[in-house]
């Protein structure tokens, strides 16, 4: 029996026993990681360069592709090197880091989806009112009140679960440090207080959700009175991606952090957590890039116009 005070380091779950499936995971994670990059580093560079694209909804767009950035560097690179080296560890400081971190940027990110939906309402239900409640300045401290939040719940959270004293041994059933796994490792009762602020979270989670399917309820029913089918057909690509991503986030984490220990398996476990934070920085780009005619003909400009100061 240890305790949190003997513990230095913790060991991570590795994918796989053989060399070759610990490489094919590396390539795997080389891979999504890369996308994940290049979509997001896209976003924030067509977005941050052509002032046409200087809309409240680029600019959320723009926020949400450094959280997803953030969040994806915070954990699928360790990853990555434990695979690739065929270690497991982790030092107790990087795995507080780590928690602090993938928190920080997964709570901001939710919470820039919210604002997101917000934004849609205003602007298509309100469309008239749209420059009032979004100005520049409603923009930036809306913006700024997500990763705040996101900060917030980031201390609450790390504080709170590394404070624990930590009874079972140092192996953590994850190929990061989750905060559910680490209170798998605490002592006997002990956990409670974390579990509890787990539960408020959820609860803020779900109020937030309940926002959001509200906000696109009221949107739905506006579109469909839109006579012009071109019209509908481009306020439902601009909502409909938007909705799937944050149903996935929501429903993946929800399931991670309550499921009962009775349905825990390590590889379920594994399937959640690569849905939830591994999955969304990836697809994220394609979801609201790919459907954008307005980002790709900005991306196609900046392309071609780099091409031919090179020549």
């Amino acid at each position: 029996m240890s305790n949190s005070s003997s513990i230095t380091e913790f060991l991570l779950l590795a994918f796989a026993e053989t060399r070759k499936l610990q490489l094919l995971h590396f390539w795997l994670f080389l891979g999504i990681y890369l996308a994940a990059l290049l979509g997001n580093g896209l976003i924030v560079t067509t977005v941050a360069c052509d002032h046409h694209l200087h809309t409240p909804m680029y600019f959320f767009l723009l926020n949400l592709s450094l959280l997803d950035l953030g969040s994806i560097s915070t954990t699928v690179p360790k990853a990555m090197a434990n695979s690739l080296w065929d270690t497991g560890t982790i030092s107790y400081a990087g795995c507080a880091a780590q928690v602090f971190f993938f928190f920080f940027f997964m709570s901001a990110e939710y919470f820039l989806l919210t604002v997101m939906a917000y934004d849609r309402y205003i602007a298509i239900c309100k469309p008239l009112h749209y420059g009032t409640f979004l100005s520049s300045r409603a923009c930036v401290h809306m913006a700024a009140a997500a990763w705040g939040s996101g900060f917030l719940y980031a201390v609450l959270h790390t504080a709170n679960t590394f404070s624990l004293p930590l009874c079972q041994g140092n192996v953590v059933d994850q190929f990061f440090c989750e905060i559910p796994q680490i209170l798998k490792l605490s002592c006997s009762h002990s956990y409670r207080r974390e579990v509890g602020l787990i539960v408020v979270s959820i609860f803020v989670e779900i109020m937030c959700f309940v926002f959001i399917v509200v906000s696109y309820v009221q949107i739905f029913r506006a579109v469909l009175r839109i006579p012009s089918e071109q019209g509908r057909h481009k306020a439902f690509s601009t909502c409909l991606p938007h909705l799937a991503v944050v149903f996935l986030f929501v429903s993946t984490a929800s399931f991670s952090y309550l499921k009962p220990p009775s349905i825990s398996s390590p590889s379920l476990d594994l399937v959640v957590v690569v849905l939830y934070s591994v999955v969304p920085p990836a697809v994220n780009p394609l979801i609201y890039s790919m459907r954008n005619q307005e980002l790709k003909d900005t991306l196609k400009k900046l392309i071609q116009s780099a091409v031919c100061q090179q020549h």
